[in-house]
């Protein structure tokens, strides 16, 4: 397996160490728009397997130059979702499979952005789905670790615990804290503003609708000594990947951002500083939202200043296999002070990181292997599970129904 790898920002640069540690892939060619920076994340390495080159992700005719050139057979999408469909569609050309771990953007519905979907994330990729299938090449999409493994873990629930699902909720939160900056986000804040502001998306009684920004407020207590964390409905993927595969009555997504965070989002909104689009500044020409992105500090080097764990995991609620009720969280959690001393990457980066390195290997192994446009749902869970574990980064099931207890997910039977 010959891999493309665009962008070497902080996922990109802690996919690196990650897959420098496994044998499944031939070569990866690790691209970013400053080849510097690039150069820079394969030099730490110091591993032949590596190279670097410069690359304009939005330039589709360079991208699909660069698979021709270096022989590539994937395209691993690593940078921010507006950059999503020009290499979704040079793999399509290139006869290249294809992952990405955001997939393409939303657009509100022009007159009720609030009740109803207008263009869906991901629309745009699954309306090529048929040339995909036609073109013998999988194009995987949503596999980070929300989306990812939040979406792996709803297949595995389905599967193995549940005979039938209420309720599908991805929950994310931290304990995590920054030493030295007022506001320091742990994840790019450009998908983080388009994510958190956008209208959130509910699945609900087989459809589709929309909501306000951070509404639903609930509190979830995460596991690992994180404890309660204020969570509220965000816009993600997971709710829209998951019912395509696995039937429940309902699917969430909330996200533990803190009161002071979502203050600071509105103030953005308020003061149209979120908007992507372009505007003329003197004789430049930015969006609001790069400049805000500009002042902030880049999350790949926060680290050495992070304390505290992350933790994505996926609740779920209905009646078990023994026709019971049941109620679990399966989650993973990464402690900022492992990633950071074994991998040099802070935690979050880290656990966004290693997932789609997992499912290449399973890809490349054949353990994977499809056509089309597939989300992680369309694949069996175990294996995906059981390498993780192999790859030093346990996962957990938290057992929330009366006489429940908390153990870690280290033996699974096989599917």
């Amino acid at each position: 397996m010959r891999i493309l790898l665009v962008g070497a920002g902080g996922v990109g640069s802690a996919v690196v160490p990650i897959a420098a540690r496994r044998d499944f892939f031939e070569h990866i060619v690790v691209a970013d728009y400053k080849q510097s920076r690039a150069a820079e994340v394969v030099a730490k390495i110091g591993d032949p397997r590596f190279s670097a080159i410069g690359l304009d992700a939005s330039d589709q005719a360079a991208v699909e130059a660069a698979l021709a050139e270096h022989r590539c057979d994937v395209l691993f999408n690593a940078v921010d979702p507006r950059f999503t469909m020009p290499l979704f569609r040079a793999a399509l050309n290139r006869g290249a499979h294809y992952l990405d771990m955001a997939m393409s953007l939303s657009r509100p519905h022009p007159g009720r952005p609030y009740e109803l979907p207008g263009v869906k994330l991901g629309d745009e990729q699954f309306a090529l789905d048929g040339a995909w299938r036609e073109s013998g090449k999988l194009a995987l999409v949503g596999m980070g670790v929300e989306p990812g493994l939040a979406d792996v873990f709803a297949r595995y629930a389905a599967d193995h615990l549940f005979e039938s699902i209420e309720e599908i909720g991805i929950r994310d939160g931290s304990n995590l804290v920054v030493e030295g900056y007022d506001f320091a986000p742990t994840f790019s804040i450009w998908t983080t503003i388009e994510e958190c502001l956008n209208p959130p998306v509910v699945w609900e009684d087989g459809r589709w609708y929309t909501t306000e920004p951070f509404s639903e407020p609930e509190v979830f207590d995460f596991p690992e000594g994180i404890g309660p964390v204020e969570c509220v409905n965000v816009e993600h993927e997971e709710v829209l990947l998951v019912p395509r595969w696995i039937d429940a009555k309902r699917v969430t997504f909330k996200y533990g951002l803190g009161e002071e965070f979502i203050g600071v989002l509105k103030t953005l909104r308020k003061l149209g500083l979120d908007s992507a689009e372009k505007v003329r500044v003197g004789g430049v020409e930015t969006s609001p939202r790069d400049v805000v992105a500009a002042r902030l500090p880049d999350p790949a080097t926060l680290g050495d200043r992070m304390r505290g764990k992350t933790c994505a995991g996926t609740w779920v609620k209905g009646v078990g296999k023994d026709g019971s009720p049941r109620e679990v969280y399966l989650y993973h959690v990464v402690d900022n002070e492992w990633s950071m001393r074994e991998y040099g990457s802070q935690a979050v980066v880290w656990q966004t990181a290693v997932h789609p390195v997992v499912a290449l290997e399973l890809l490349a192994s054949g353990v994977w292997s499809g056509t089309g446009v597939l989300g992680p749902e369309a694949f069996d869970a175990v294996p995906f599970l059981n390498l993780l574990n192999e790859y030093g980064s346990p996962w957990g099931l938290r057992d929330q129904t009366p006489a429940a207890h908390e153990e870690a997910g280290e033996v699974l039977l096989s599917a």
